[in-house]
């Protein structure tokens, strides 16, 4: 990761970032309640407000993020609510200090944002943290063909076939403007089974 990207992101938490809502998607909420608790990791998890939401409902969470600034306020945040998590500042494409096996892993506009290679790491790193019948729940840019921005492409999803399968997605648009998707995927039982 660069070292400009790593700047942008650290200056945006100076401030609210746009995407830092401090309210959690009605898709967890629907998944939370359809589902029991278990162990859950928040890829890009921002200052927490998810990974609170996770623990408040009785979920084992890990949130990790490369921007300090926010893993700090999430820490503070998750203080204040009373519920036991564990942060680690660190990039979603290496993952060092994360072990274990997750139920849930979520991410809410992180893959979109990573470069080719950074993507390809963060798929295999999934094989290591995830068994069969776990959820990838995400939340991405879709990439519009001739707009040089950060995106998910229908190559990315076909990156994750390996490893999960879609079981729903819903289009929509950022504040209507931008094509998005809620992506749900569920991890396969026959990987690496000939």
């Amino acid at each position: 990761m660069s070292w400009v990207k790593r700047l942008y992101f650290n200056l945006l938490y100076f401030r609210n970032p746009p995407w830092d809502t401090q309210v959690s998607p009605p898709e967890l909420m629907e998944y939370i309640e359809n589902n029991p608790p278990g162990r859950a990791l928040d890829l890009g998890c921002g200052t927490g407000t998810n990974v609170i939401t996770l623990a408040q409902h009785g979920w084992q969470v890990v949130g990790v993020d490369f921007v300090g600034r926010a893993i700090r306020h999430a820490e503070r945040k998750s203080k204040q609510a009373g519920v036991k998590v564990d942060f680690i500042v660190n990039s979603v494409s290496r993952l060092d200090g994360v072990s274990g096996s997750f139920d849930l892993v979520l991410d809410i506009g992180c893959f979109h944002s990573l470069d080719a290679g950074e993507k390809g790491r963060y798929i295999a790193n999934l094989e290591s943290f995830t068994n069969p019948g776990s959820t990838l729940l995400m939340y991405a840019f879709i990439n519009e063909p001739g707009v040089n921005r950060p995106g998910i492409s229908e190559s990315d999803l076909t990156n994750f076939e390996s490893l999960f399968a879609l079981s729903s997605r819903e289009d929509g648009y950022e504040r209507g403007e931008r094509p998005s998707a809620w992506l749900t995927f569920k991890r396969k039982a026959d990987v690496g089974m000939d």
